[in-house]
């Protein structure tokens, strides 16, 4: 079974968010611009099923890059793709991140920003300002010389923030007496599907990974009116299953080869466009599944032009200038979903 998910891509509607906020605009392409090229550079590696929240790595990115100065800064900018100036991208995530703090029995999309700093350090007024005002983010000192405890205290905050979904995510030899500051992103989603899978519908069914590779997984069913849409451009079917709540939903994008995801992959930016849905009555069969994955972000993010963040000569300045030889020595994400008959439930952690 040939799946890869990525955990919250966004749409012009996304959220209820006013479509003629033209830094939100911009935000929303650079967001599908950058998802696009942290998918390539992931699938060119990875062979099986994964998942990745290209925007857990982004909230926590674009915030490090309100420190930034010079080449660096300039460099997040074209890497992450972010909107053309630091007041445009401000304005969008004060837009964005807002809509981000749904909690009710049926949904559940909560996003969460943590700073650690070590004891001795002093951050920018302007920057503690930028990460509480704008992006909302917790500021705590920490001693990174007991690194046991500090990993310890780090990792409980990441599951506590994703309902105990993603573990682990800080290794200990990682922090040390050196280790000045900390940032770390949570992204954590629970939904009800609106039009919920019958368990006694449930069977097994082959699933094709190629012509002559089947698999037999427990395969869901049920018969609705839904958004749907195919697309001759792409050669592919698209679908839309809602969540109760009303405006976050699943795309699920099936090509109509069965060895057609390849050629699909090619064209990754235009399935995040928008697609002209019509309701159709659908028979839809879905494999129940449940994927984990870890991404090293690092090498990714320098194959997308932000190199000068990583190495000496770095200019983070404006996070804080008594700190003159800061630059980010990793970026690790964790990422969860499972997915059954009664809904959904998906997590990310981006650590950097």
């Amino acid at each position: 079974m040939r799946c890869a998910i990525v955990l919250l891509a966004l749409t012009c509607g996304a959220l209820a968010i006013p479509v003629e906020d033209e830094a939100f605009q911009e935000f929303i392409r650079g967001n599908h611009k950058f998802s696009s090229g942290v998918y390539k550079e992931i699938k060119n590696k990875e062979k099986g099923n994964f998942i990745v929240s290209p925007l857990s790595a982004e909230t926590i990115l674009a915030l490090t890059a309100a420190g930034a100065k010079g080449e660096t800064a300039q460099e997040f900018i074209t890497g992450l793709s972010l909107p053309s100036s630091k007041e445009k991208t401000e304005r969008a995530f004060k837009t964005f991140l807002p809509n981000l703090k749904k909690s009710s029995d049926d949904l559940k999309l909560l996003s969460a920003n943590k700073i650690y700093i070590a004891d001795d350090v002093k951050l920018e007024e302007k920057f503690k300002n930028t990460a509480t005002a704008i992006y909302d983010s917790g500021i705590e000192n920490i001693n990174f010389a007991k690194n046991v405890e500090a990993t310890e205290k780090i990792n409980g905050w990441v599951e506590a923030k994703t309902n105990n979904k993603i573990h682990d995510l800080v290794d200990p030899h990682s922090i040390h007496k050196g280790t000045r500051i900390v940032l770390v992103n949570s992204l954590y989603f629970s939904g009800k599907w609106l039009y919920k899978f019958r368990d006694s519908h449930t069977e097994k069914k082959k699933f094709f990974n190629t012509k002559q590779d089947a698999v037999e997984v427990d395969t869901m069913q049920q018969v609705e009116y839904l958004n749907y849409y195919e697309n001759p451009t792409l050669n592919a079917n698209f679908l839309e299953l809602p969540y109760q709540g009303g405006d976050i939903s699943m795309i699920i994008v099936l090509p109509n080869e069965s060895e057609g995801l390849a050629s699909l992959e090619k064209n990754y930016e235009q399935v995040f466009a928008s697609q002209p849905f019509t309701k159709t009555r659908i028979d839809v069969e879905l494999p129940k599944f449940s994927i984990e994955s870890e991404t090293m972000f690092l090498p990714i993010l320098e194959k997308l032009g932000i190199r000068k963040a990583f190495h000496h000569g770095a200019d983070f300045s404006g996070i804080s200038s008594t700190e003159k030889n800061l630059v980010i020595s990793n970026v690790f994400q964790k990422a969860f979903i499972n997915v059954t008959e009664v809904g959904t439930e998906a997590a990310a952690a981006t650590v950097g």
